[in-house]
């Protein structure tokens, strides 16, 4: 990544004390956790919908975000923030739940489709490119027969919820690597 221009670090979840400790925010758990780090605490950012924290990280300036909107509506203060510090969208680095990871594996990546998360879908047609980084965390499939939308909306069982903080630390991590090292580095040294 470019360390002339800030990075968007953007947690996805939904807000509300009723989603807190969902699946889907999974993305909200590691932006807090980058926050802690920073010593910094979120603000609201009228203009744009979202909660934004400005810090450095390395020495780079990052902008640390939880849209205040629900999950599938989430890429309109995506753009909007984008657009109000002038963050292209290769410097857009998304957090965000995956379905098609088992529970607690971690990936970075640029671009690529969205595999049914509305989240994702939303962020990509506001910013109109799916030319963003993205910090994947596996939260596997559903059960049996459980339908994917209700089982994104559930609590961790018992034995994720023990696993968890381990979990966003190394999420919040690997954010800190792509940021520090680049995508390909950052994958190289976490894949």
């Amino acid at each position: 990544m470019a360390d002339t221009a800030p990075a968007l670090v953007v947690g996805l979840g939904n807000p509300g004390s009723g989603y807190e400790r969902t699946r889907h925010n999974v993305g909200f758990l590691v932006a807090d956790s980058l926050a802690e780090r920073v010593g910094g605490r979120f603000t609201a950012h009228k203009k744009s919908g979202a909660d934004v924290l400005q810090a450095r990280l390395d020495g780079r300036q990052v902008l640390i975000a939880k849209p205040r909107s629900y999950m599938n509506l989430s890429g309109k203060p995506v753009a909007a923030l984008a657009r109000f510090f002038s963050v292209p969208p290769t410097e857009v680095v998304v957090i965000h739940d995956e379905l098609d990871l088992p529970f607690g594996e971690i990936r970075l990546k640029r671009g690529g489709g969205e595999g049914g998360h509305n989240g994702l879908r939303s962020v990509s047609g506001a910013l109109t490119t799916k030319d963003y980084l993205r910090t994947r965390i596996g939260i596997g499939r559903p059960p049996g027969r459980q339908d994917p939308a209700d089982f994104v909306l559930k609590p961790f069982s018992a034995v994720e919820r023990k696993e968890l903080p381990v979990v966003v630390e190394q999420a919040a991590d690997a954010v800190e690597l792509l940021l520090r090292m680049g995508l390909e580095a950052a994958q190289n040294r976490l894949h």
